[in-house]
């Protein structure tokens, strides 16, 4: 909170200059990394000035470990709502005093000397300087005594933070406050709903979640016969429990969630319509802890508890056909020891089927 104790008053940078002097500071997050990141001191940044040789904290770094896309690559899952998204951008820890101080004066001045930075640029800048450099700050707004530097170690600034994944860039981009002081220890003011919170943790590990495929075996393979039966089931295996975790964690600041995904059934979609699925609804239910059952020889006259009837041949071509994985999922994480469900996702794969027509020879 600012230094003179009173309750903090968002400061809009609803100014294309004021927008442009602290650019540098609202941070896209293509740093997240799906490793922990091994900072060499006890697993972050020391409490005091600290940062890395830059002076930045690895703060604004969200850490994806378990079973997560590679290289902050979104994941293979896609939600059965399509009204949910992930956070679009959220507000972070981000810097020490010491070192918001240097990054933030240093970006001040070198956009005061830029050529046309007079008149309404020009005050938009000073009134952000006045912001960090006088507890009083300008015009209502309460402000920090020499960028809270006599608090360094006790607190950090927080700053937005953009998720890359995001294809809006007025979402990506809507984090725009100015960035702000919050204590060790403390939440970040009610004002700032954007805050990063477990919940939005839950949902970036359900962005970057990776799910194992979904490789239906069929009986018989690849090739069918038109009006027979074929058998599909899932290898059990499949049916474990997969986790994917976001945390963040520095001096002061330390949340987490982590996303379970339990498979809950396979649907089965065959390609044409001339084809009767088994159930009828095309979803095979887990069942005694697998989904379908093999194929054995002398069932071919039984009817499977999972697969496909096709009812025509694919004249020298295939079908596609479509088998869709739906995982139940949920989230826990700090201050949420009891799981909170998410929208199911799902998990495609499609295998190419050539079905033959059953040739008979009339005496």
């Amino acid at each position: 909170m600012p230094v003179n104790g009173s309750r903090p008053t968002v400061l809009r940078t609803s100014n294309a200059a004021l927008a442009l002097a602290i650019s540098a500071l609202i941070l896209a997050a293509p740093d997240s990394v799906a490793e922990p990141v091994d900072y060499g001191k006890g697993g972050g940044p020391e409490a005091k000035g600290g940062g890395d040789e830059t002076g930045i904290y690895a703060a604004a770094q969200i850490q994806y470990s378990g079973a997560v896309a590679k290289g902050g690559n979104t994941g293979n899952v896609t939600s059965s709502d399509v009204n949910w998204t992930p956070p679009p951008c959220w507000y972070a820890p981000y810097l020490g005093a010491k070192d918001f101080k240097k990054k933030m004066s240093k970006s001040i001045e070198d956009q005061m000397s830029q050529p046309g930075m007079g008149g309404t640029a020009g005050s938009a800048l000073g009134q952000t300087q006045s912001h960090y450099e006088d507890e009083f700050g300008w015009a209502d707004t309460p402000g920090y005594k020499d960028y809270n530097v006599e608090k360094d170690g006790e607190g950090m600034f927080w700053a937005g933070v953009e998720n890359p994944n995001e294809p809006d860039v007025l979402k990506r981009t809507a984090c725009s406050e100015l960035p702000f002081w919050v204590d060790n220890g403390e939440a970040p003011p009610p004002q700032y709903e954007q805050a990063i919170s477990p919940e939005m943790l839950a949902a970036l590990a359900y962005q970057h979640m990776e799910l194992p495929g979904t490789k239906v075996t069929l009986a018989p393979q690849a090739n069918t016969k038109v009006n027979l039966p074929t058998w599909a089931w899932l290898d059990e295996a499949t049916f474990d429990e997969v986790r994917a975790t976001a945390s963040v964690n520095v001096p002061g600041f330390n949340i987490q969630a982590t996303t379970t995904a339990t498979p809950t059934s396979l649907t089965l979609d065959p390609g044409t319509a001339d084809a009767t699925t088994i159930p009828a609804n095309g979803e095979c239910p887990i069942v005694d802890g697998r989904i379908g059952e093999p194929y054995a020889a002398g069932k071919a006259s039984e009817t499977p508890p999972c697969g496909i009837i096709y009812r025509r041949s694919s004249n020298g071509g295939t079908f596609p056909l479509r088998a869709s994985l739906t995982w139940e999922i949920s989230w826990t994480g700090t201050g949420q020891a009891e799981p909170i469900g998410m929208p199911n996702g799902t998990i495609e794969a499609v295998q190419d089927i050539a079905v033959e027509e059953i040739q008979s020879v009339n005496r």
